[in-house]
């Protein structure tokens, strides 16, 4: 079981082998799971820091994983946040457990709502709502129905850092699995595609990426320049 973090310029991350290890753990340890990528070790600032270092910061990029392993951590593994979370669904489920979904446009999250109610009949969603939270009042409601509710799990999809500092207000109110999940429900309900098996498994998603998406070239231009920083000992 892992126990121990490892900084990564600055921001801890859990050196997980494989994705059992962390649902175990985080079955003993209820919080939040940030998922930790090249860019977000790269541009890390003091506040984005401080958010991953207090919750569960977990490798779901290749940039983390090389980096980890470059430190002695030869059996860690990149762990998709956009399939981690079902798995997280599928176990609870069994458990009959129940479920908080907040992102997205409000048609994804219908959307959403439907394949989950689809492919796993009688789901217990306690609650679900779209990702605009657009005035106080509303952010509010949001928190007293958490505190109501009490689901066993919350996957908020809004973008980092917003989503971590909104996941930890509702945790505050209500201890659970919190996961942070991007744009994954868009991914679910396939309004965004994602990239082949093979693409995946070879650890080249960002370049499947890249070729459908030219305009991503900035991005991955930092994923380059973390790699050399990697090669020099700098991160």
């Amino acid at each position: 079981m892992v126990n121990d973090k490892v900084s990564l310029n600055g921001v801890e991350v859990f050196p997980f082998n494989s994705e059992g290890e962390l649902l175990s753990y985080i079955d003993r340890f209820k919080g939040i799971l940030v998922a930790i990528n090249a860019e977000k070790i790269l541009h890390a600032t003091e506040e984005t820091r401080a958010i991953i270092n207090r919750n569960v910061g977990y490798c779901d990029g290749i940039g983390a994983v090389l980096a980890l392993k470059r430190k002695g951590y030869k059996e860690v593994v990149k762990i998709p946040g956009c399939e981690l979370w079902l798995k997280i669904v599928h176990r609870l489920y069994r458990e009959r457990k129940s479920f908080y979904l907040l992102g997205g446009k409000q048609e994804v999250i219908e959307a959403t709502v439907c394949k989950l109610r689809k492919e796993f009949p009688g789901i217990n969603i306690a609650n679900y709502r779209n990702g605009y939270i657009k005035t106080p009042e509303e952010k509010q409601a949001l928190l007293e129905d958490i505190t109501v509710k009490k689901p066993d799990a919350v996957f908020v999809a809004m973008g980092s850092p917003k989503q971590e500092l909104l996941m930890e207000e509702m945790q505050e109110r209500h201890i659970a699995i919190y996961q942070g999940l991007g744009g994954s429900f868009d991914v679910y309900t396939g309004a965004v595609k994602r990239a082949p098996e093979w693409w995946v498994k070879h650890g080249l998603e960002w370049a499947y990426r890249l070729l459908k998406q030219p305009s991503r070239v900035k991005r991955q231009i930092h994923l380059v320049y973390f790699l050399w920083l990697l090669g020099r000992g700098k991160i």
